[in-house]
């Protein structure tokens, strides 16, 4: 039976860390960026209406629009030595049209000329070639090969298609493109004693100047026709670097720079006439049409801390200002957890916060977040929530941290309710080339159904079992068997029993009243998850061997082995409140939807970028949400796991690259 493609309904997280992706389409309606392997188009006042393109196999490292609208261009990296193809897509039709392979490994960028008949591509360190496309056949027309320092950054001119512009570290290039003959022919711009590390260029409506945004911090306004720097700013600098550049529509500049900050720049001085400061980098800048009274206008800016922002100017008053229109993970979210048979909200766990989501309404209600100071970690530049959880009775979540505590939060409010401190021992251990610190707490957490008792798990593997009163909380026992990280806890309904598994290749059966070992099941493999059947007759865990393996709680016997991926580890498992549905993920970036019975895979979704770390069915059984070590939150419709599941009736278009694992 085919396997059939897992419908995506929304997306929570924005790519921050790819550059000048983040696109408002010419309608003036709709956000164009990329989120994994998924290019998103989002309403810009609804966050809820949102649609896909899928046909990329790994992260997309750049998007461009044409001038009109009418076509979008993306790209992507591949693992080191394979191709990496660009799509250019149909923007009102929702599909593809050509797939382009030319370029190797990574896809730096790519630009429309301004008649939308041609297309740039530029490739990354281990390609080095600049490539032209005919667009409406996908035919490479010409390329050069360009060395390290020639193309990071390339612009079409806006009057001629002949005026091609690259920048890179040290040089500006100015190409000469003969289409009609195949050939392209360099000129290098003279910046005097002008020397930069170029990051972003712009050029204006009459191709006279280009403007290029530099690490150090300024703009060069360099002319294309005798090819000479003609004059900079501002000064003091842009600390950090310019990222990006805007024209405003009073043909000032906007540009964002690597300390947070969006600066109107005006011409031909340079001054900074004005700036305001978000959170994380400011990596993308796409400006509204339109001219506002006395200079106004609006700007959306995306930074490298997922956040997206609509910076307003009030040319009467000369005041900026920010707005916050959509969060979301920068860093890889660790967990996810659903309140007791209430589907409308979940919460995930990440670097240094938990956030609690609406499904509803697609958007982020409340952060939790702990400072480093706070946690006593200060040689670890990360302190991280592993794991979280509901209480049953709704009134607060549960968290687990690398400083070896376990904080409990008011869900309303995010009031910190109590600490247990010490409940598990720290573990830290120096990694990378600048011997970073990294902390390992309590790794695993769950309540019992009462709300009166908490089971933890911690990185040397032991498992505690915590008492929960209205005043106070206490330790009841802890259990040892276990030698490495207790990576995930399940408890039976009656309180009764639970079951862990740890890394060291064990997953241990637990008396509750007695607080003792009652069984045990080993295989050579490093155990991620385990849960139970929602009638508790069977036990299913997953690993680093890639197999699902189905134990009978009773004897703890294995009844059945599973294929779970081909290729990667196994992370994540959780199974329908009906027992009909098996949602698994893992280090292949695959959701798949599985029948428990028959143990055949239905539905498979594509979208992640990174390693699925988590996945939850919501207690309704109409969602799927999984999120990774990409940041991303993706939410899939959840379908019934049979053979005679009728077709999607997906409104957003899928389209299934050739590449992507069957």
């Amino acid at each position: 039976m085919a396997v059939r493609p897992l419908p995506l309904q929304a997306c929570l997280g924005f790519g921050g860390t790819v550059g000048q992706s983040m696109i408002l389409h010419p309608d003036n309606k709709t956000l164009i960026y990329p989120l994994g392997t998924t290019i998103v188009l989002r309403d810009k006042g609804d966050l809820t209406k949102q649609e896909f393109l899928q046909g990329h196999n790994n992260r997309v490292s750049c998007v461009s629009v044409s001038p009109t609208g009418k076509y979008l261009a993306s790209g992507q990296v591949a693992p080191m030595g394979f191709s990496s193809p660009i799509i250019v897509w149909d923007y009102a039709g929702r599909k593809l049209i050509h797939r382009l392979i030319l370029h190797k490994v990574k896809i730096q960028g790519l630009d429309f000329s301004f008649d939308e008949e041609l297309l740039t591509s530029y490739g990354g360190t281990d390609d080095c070639k600049l490539v032209i496309w005919r667009v409406k056949t996908g035919e490479a027309i010409c390329g050069s090969p360009t060395p390290l320092d020639f193309a990071i950054h390339a612009k079409w001119g806006n009057k001629s298609r002949n005026l091609l512009v690259t920048t890179a570290d040290m040089k500006i290039v100015v190409w000469r493109v003969e289409a009609e003959i195949r050939k392209l022919y360099p000129s290098y711009c003279d910046t005097g004693k002008k020397k930069r590390c170029n990051q972003c260029v712009i050029i204006d409506d009459k191709d006279e100047f280009m403007y290029v945004g530099t690490r150090t911090g300024d703009v060069m306004q360099v002319s294309l026709g005798p090819k000479m720097y003609r004059a900079g700013g501002p000064k003091p600098f842009v600390q950090m670097g310019i990222l990006c550049l805007q024209f405003t529509p009073f043909k000032d500049l906007v540009a964002g720079g690597g300390d947070g900050t969006v600066n109107l720049l005006r011409l031909p001085s340079f001054k900074n006439a004005k700036r305001v400061k978000l959170e994380g980098a400011v990596t993308s800048l796409a400006m509204c049409p339109g001219k506002g009274a006395k200079g106004s206008f609006e700007v959306y800016a995306g930074t490298a801390m997922a956040q997206i922002y609509l910076v307003k100017y009030d040319g009467a008053k000369n005041n900026m200002t920010a707005v916050l229109i959509q969060r979301s993970h920068f860093n890889k979210i660790n967990d996810i957890a659903f309140p007791k048979n209430y589907s409308d909200l979940f919460c995930t766990a990440s670097t240094n916060d938990i956030r609690l989501w609406t499904l509803k309404d697609m958007k982020e209600i409340l952060r939790i977040q702990v400072a480093n100071e706070e946690c006593e970690l200060k040689d670890s530049l990360n302190q991280e929530c592993l794991c979280c959880a509901f209480m049953p009775d709704g009134k607060t979540i549960i968290s687990g941290w690398t400083d070896g505590r376990i904080r409990a939060y008011a869900p309303q409010t995010g009031k910190l309710q109590y600490t247990i401190i010490n409940a598990h021992q720290k573990m830290g251990a120096f990694v990378g080339s600048d011997n970073t610190k990294c902390f390992q707490g309590v790794l695993s957490l769950a309540p019992t159904t009462d709300s009166l008792r908490i089971v933890s798990g911690g990185c040397r593997g032991d498992v505690r079992v915590w008492r929960i009163g209205s005043q106070s909380h206490s330790l009841l026992a802890t259990m040892t068997a276990h030698v490495q990280g207790c990576t995930y806890i399940s408890i039976k309904k009656d309180n009764s029993e639970c079951v862990t598994c740890s890394n060291d290749g064990s997953c241990m059966v637990w008396d509750l009243n007695r607080y003792s070992r009652i069984n045990s099941m080993g295989a050579s493999n490093f155990f991620k998850c385990v849960v139970y059947h929602p009638d508790e007759s069977q036990i299913l865990s997953c690993g680093t061997d890639r197999k699902i393996t189905f134990w009978d709680a009773y004897d703890c016997q294995p009844i059945r082995v599973m294929e779970g991926s081909l290729s990667a580890e196994m992370l994540a498992l959780d199974v329908s409140p009906d027992g009909e549905g098996l949602a698994s993920g893992g280090g292949d970036r695959e959701v798949k939807l599985w029948n428990y019975d028959e143990g055949h895979c239905y539905f498979v979704g594509l979208g992640h970028s990174a390693g699925i770390t988590r996945l939850k069915i919501s207690p309704d059984m109409k969602k799927i949400v999984s999120v990774g070590e990409d940041g991303a939150i993706l939410i899939w419709d959840y379908r019934k796991p049979i053979s005679d599941s009728p077709p999607d009736p997906n409104k957003n278009v899928t389209v299934k690259s050739p590449g992507s694992p069957k």
